[in-house]
């Protein structure tokens, strides 16, 4: 337990000295930024220019998902296939280390930074949620909302959920090849997959069988219809679970295949 913990605590602050996660960091609050003030926009417009629904316009704009296509590739990119390029991942299987150790350590560290992009973020919720303390601001008597807070509880849940899925991706990829480029160029096109698919669904039957295969893996179009709404459908859960738990065993397969050959 103490060489994982020692593992994530050295891929966590090893964010902190790259300046990938400080650029990550950086362009992630520009656009969720961008976005808090189109949300905050419409919510004082009225009539059909309106936003009925604020954690749609954070959470539910494809432009954002887009973007997040690229964050789990860059934070994953350096975790086995650096170690791999610089030989180093042959001396870190060596030592009395398991390899879901290894897969553990590399994958929380990944997902702790990944919360803590998202940290700023809750700053944005008094003023989505249309927050009001009653009482004195040093004694306050009570806190109510304009808005019903399970929007943003399950929107929240559903974008931590769905970045691990990503994540997870993202670290099975940079397993199997020894350059970053190619590590984040691979995890990229197969997060886009989750994103872009959303796209041909107004091309297709709603009733057709692959309409809904295609609803099934479209994140973004999870969003649109059940996270920001502040529904919680069990289908999306199951979807980034599975495929979360699925990498990191072929993840952790791969390194088994490795310390073999070696």
């Amino acid at each position: 337990m103490r060489a994982l913990l020692a593992l994530i605590k050295r891929e966590f602050t090893g964010y902190f000295l790259s300046p990938v996660g400080y650029v990550t960091l950086f362009f992630f609050l520009l656009v969720t930024g961008l976005l808090f003030a189109q949300a905050v926009a419409g919510l004082t417009r009225t009539g059909s220019q309106g936003v009925e629904y604020p954690f749609a316009v954070l959470f539910g704009d494809t432009a954002f998902w887009f973007v997040f296509a690229f964050i789990p590739p860059l934070l994953t990119m350096r975790l086995l296939a650096e170690e791999r390029g610089t030989g180093t991942l042959e001396s870190l299987l060596t030592t009395p280390i398991r390899d879901w150790q290894v897969v553990a350590g590399k994958y929380i560290g990944a997902v702790l930074f990944y919360l803590v992009l998202w940290l700023p973020t809750l700053l944005y919720l008094p003023v989505l949620l249309n927050m009001s303390v009653s009482g004195d601001w040093y004694r306050p008597t009570g806190i109510t909302f304009g808005i019903d807070p399970a929007y943003a509880w399950a929107s929240y849940l559903g974008v931590i959920l769905a970045g691990m899925m990503f994540l997870a991706i993202g670290l099975f990829v940079s397993s199997l090849v020894k350059n970053q480029l190619v590590a984040a160029m691979i995890a990229l096109a197969v997060c886009l997959v989750f994103v872009a698919a959303g796209f041909a669904l107004p091309h297709l039957d709603a009733n057709d069988v692959w309409a809904k295969a295609v609803r099934f893996v479209s994140v973004p179009d999870h969003f649109r219809r059940d996270f920001t709404r502040g529904v919680i459908d069990t289908r999306h859960l199951l979807l980034y679970l599975s495929v979360t738990a699925f990498c990191l065993f072929l993840t952790a397969r791969s390194l088994e295949a490795r310390r073999l050959r070696a």
